[in-house]
């Protein structure tokens, strides 16, 4: 029996044709017109479903989602426990990379405080700024996100280091990797840290407001991981007492943060809606669509998935 296939991929016609000829399949971009009964009799699912429509599903197999992060199916009950879980991870380094590249130049540029000015129609020299030539650049977690930045960072003449679990494992962009343990020692000699882990029960608060003051004080933030690793009301705290630069924020916890969080009013804190990724670059869409067709092709052969999480 064939399996039932649902793919919910924002695909072009030849990646469409593509994915037709390794398997029938059901193409219903972004779930459009489907059914609880549809999600319920899916045995294959390339995309991401709503988690509740899941619940009580005995007929999945494999879910394969468009995003890196796979949190809402990670919860009890959301999946069959024998369900194989796998995500996009490679397909957002270049769009949230070039995203993180932007805010970090905004701020050292003093871009955000001149637009308030242009708004207020003041035409006045705010002072010195900063540059990436010869800057100290600190990635915690170097998967293709963090290395993608690294690079960019490099074309502009920053030294980098980076932080992940296994310091013997090198990533692209990364001239010098050392492990967690070592995260305190190099915080202070670090003019950027830009942090872009997943969330793990080790990475949630991992920048309190201790971490937070051992940062230079004159450093610049920025978070394209998840906007649980910051403490966002240690970092208000930290910024309102005038200490970094400044601070790009693209993800932050909870989202959105409340309209009454200090965050929102802190002028040197640049924050954007989660809008790193997504589907914002044609680009990411098409190395989804890669992603997801080499695992389809491989799970139908019977061979090992990539980007398994489960």
């Amino acid at each position: 029996m064939e399996s039932i296939i649902l793919n919910l991929l924002n695909l072009t016609g030849e990646e469409r044709a593509a994915f037709a000829v390794l398997a029938p399949q059901r193409f219903h971009p972004d779930g459009d017109g489907l059914t609880v009964e549809d999600w319920q009799s899916a045995q294959v699912i390339l995309g991401n479903p709503p988690p509740e429509c899941l619940r009580g599903s005995t007929a999945l197999r494999w879910l394969h989602t468009r995003s890196a992060g796979v949190d809402p199916y990670t919860a009890p009950g959301v999946l069959p426990s024998e369900a194989a879980l796998t995500c996009s991870t490679g397909a957002y380094g270049h769009s949230v990379s070039e995203h993180l590249f932007a805010l970090l130049l905004a701020l050292m540029k003093r871009l955000p405080s001149y637009r308030d000015q242009q708004n207020r129609a003041l035409w006045r020299d705010l002072g010195p700024v900063k540059t990436l030539l010869g800057a100290q650049v600190l990635v915690v977690g170097t998967g293709d996100l963090g290395s993608s930045f690294a690079r960019l960072c490099q074309t502009l003449g920053a030294r980098t280091s980076g932080v992940r679990r296994d310091p013997a494992k090198p990533a692209a962009g990364i001239e010098r990797m050392y492990g967690f343990e070592a995260l305190d020692t190099l915080l202070p000699a670090a003019d950027v840290v830009a942090l872009t882990l997943p969330q793990t029960p080790g990475t949630v608060r991992l920048f309190d407001k201790a971490r937070l003051l051992r940062m230079k004080g004159d450093a610049i933030l920025l978070n394209g991981g998840r906007g649980s690793c910051v403490d966002g009301q240690a970092l208000a705290e930290v910024l309102a007492d005038g200490r970094l630069w400044g601070a790009g924020l693209d993800v932050t916890d909870p989202e959105p943060l409340p309209p009454e969080h200090p965050l929102w009013r802190q002028p040197r804190a640049l924050i954007t809606p989660h809008t790193a990724g997504g589907n914002h670059l044609a680009d990411t869409e098409r190395r989804i669509a890669r992603i997801a067709l080499d695992n389809l092709r491989r799970y139908l052969a019977g061979e090992a998935l990539r980007n398994r999480v489960r």
